[in-house]
């Protein structure tokens, strides 16, 4: 079976986020005001094999704790979607 599997990775809570400072900070030199945060990460589109859901989200698991996040300064969360 085929899955796609829609990841988002953020800085945790709790660490400061430079770029999101930065973009927070320059927001009304574009004419955009009222905004008090911003929390810049990454978002990973991955499409898969795998036997059933259960494998396909073990594989993803695996993915993003080995390669793809680093646990130490994000969290991930992710869909996965079965295509036909």
């Amino acid at each position: 079976m085929k899955f796609k599997a829609h990841i988002n990775i953020m800085p945790h809570k709790e660490l400061l986020d430079p770029q999101g400072k930065t973009v927070t900070k320059n927001m009304a030199g574009v004419n955009v005001t009222g905004v008090n945060d911003v929390r810049i990460g990454k978002r990973i589109e991955m499409t898969l094999e795998a036997d059933d859901e259960s494998s396909a989200k073990t594989k993803v698991d695996t993915a993003c704790e080995k390669l793809l996040a680093n646990l130490i300064m994000e969290t991930y969360e992710y869909e996965l979607e079965s295509l036909a």
